[in-house]
C-alpha cells in the first residue's frame, strides 16, 4: 500500500506548489516510485513538469487531463497519467519515477458545470479508479487547492495523511485552524461512501514551515502554531503524531528559476543557493519518509 498524502492549507500563496514538486523530486531521486496528482486548476505543478509546450497540448480542448475522467469520462486515471514526466528536450528522462496526473484550467468545471451522479460524487470515481494503480508506487501526493470543494475532495477522500505548508505568519495560523474544521465537516458528509477497508478518514499530520526569508525569526509563529496543534490533538482533531517538523524550506530564488527551467530544484545547477534548498529539500524528504514509523 502507497502512503496517499494531501498538501494543503486553507491560506493560499504558501508555496504549496513549489513544496509538494520537489519533495516528490527528492523522494523519486531517492529511489522511491511517486506519483503526484495536480486536483488544483491554476495547474501550476503540470504546467511546471510538463513545460509549457506539452501542457498546452492538454489545455486545449482538456482531453488526458484530470477533468476528463468526469466529463466526458471516457478516460480513467491510468489513461491520462504520464510516466516519467521530467524529461530533456531531448526526451531523455530526466527522473524516473516521478509520475504525474495532469491538470488543466477546465478544472474549475468540476466545481459548478459537472452534474454527475449523486451517488457516485468525484471523490469516489477517483478513489475507485485509482485501485487499479495505486500499487504501482510507493507514495501518492496530491497538491490541492485552498478550500475543501470537490476537486480538493477528490485528494482528501482517499488519502491517509495529510501536511499543511505554511508561512510564519498569522494568516497561516488562521489557514490551518479553517482548514481542520472543514475536513471535519466534510469526513461527516462523506462518511456514508467509505467502506472497513478505507480506513479512518484522513487527518492532519504534520505542518511545514515553507518559503522562509532571510533573517526571519519564526519562533513566535511557530509556537503560536504549536499552541493550536497542542489545542487539536487534545481535542482529537488532528492526528495523535501530529507535529511541526523540524525540517524548514528556505525562500531561495532558484525555486523560481527551476520553475521557468521546468525542473524541479535538484536538477538544476549547482551554487550555493541551489544546495542550501536542495539539502531543505532532502531533509523534509526523509522525514516525511521516516514519520511514517509513527503511523
Amino acid at each position: 500500500m502507497p502512503r496517499k498524502i494531501c498538501f494543503i492549507n486553507y491560506k493560499g500563496g504558501v508555496g504549496k506548489t513549489s513544496l509538494i514538486v520537489n519533495t516528490a523530486a527528492c523522494l523519486a531521486k531517492s529511489g522511491k516510485r511517486v506519483l503526484l496528482f495536480d486536483f488544483d486548476t491554476q495547474s501550476n505543478a503540470s504546467i511546471w513538469l510538463m513545460r509549457l509546450d506539452r501542457w498546452n497540448k492538454l489545455n486545449i480542448n482538456g482531453d488526458g487531463s484530470v477533468y476528463s475522467i468526469f466529463d466526458p469520462a471516457k478516460d480513467s486515471i491510468k489513461d491520462i497519467l504520464v510516466k516519467d514526466v521530467v524529461v530533456s528536450k531531448t526526451g531523455e528522462k530526466l527522473l524516473p519515477g516521478l509520475d504525474i496526473v495532469p491538470t488543466t484550467f477546465n478544472l474549475v468545471d468540476l466545481e459548478s458545470e459537472y452534474q454527475g451522479d449523486p451517488k457516485r460524487p468525484a471523490y469516489l470515481i477517483v478513489h475507485e479508479q485509482l485501485q487499479e494503480i495505486e500499487n504501482n508506487y510507493d507514495y501518492i501526493l496530491f497538491d490541492c487547492p485552498p478550500n475543501i470543494l470537490r476537486a480538493s475532495q477528490c485528494g482528501v477522500f482517499t488519502s491517509n495523511e495529510i501536511y499543511v505548508p505554511s508561512n510564519p505568519d498569522a494568516l497561516s495560523l488562521i489557514g490551518f485552524t479553517l482548514l481542520v474544521e472543514k475536513l471535519l465537516l466534510f469526513h461527516k458528509r462523506s462518511a456514508s461512501f467509505r467502506t472497513s477497508g478505507m480506513g479512518k478518514p484522513a487527518a492532519v499530520k504534520g505542518i511545514i514551515f515553507n518559503s522562509i526569508k532571510a533573517n526571519v525569526d519564526i519562533e513566535v509563529p511557530k509556537m503560536r502554531m504549536q499552541l493550536r496543534l497542542n489545542q487539536f490533538r487534545n481535542q482529537k482533531r488532528v492526528s495523535p503524531q501530529a507535529k511541526i517538523f523540524e525540517s524548514q524550506i528556505r525562500d531561495a530564488t532558484v525555486v523560481r528559476r527551476a520553475v521557468t527551467l521546468g525542473l524541479p530544484v535538484n536538477l538544476v545547477g549547482q551554487g550555493s543557493d541551489e544546495d542550501s534548498v536542495v539539502d531543505d529539500y532532502n531533509r523534509l524528504a526523509t522525514e516525511l519518509d521516516r514519520h511514517a514509523d509513527l503511523i
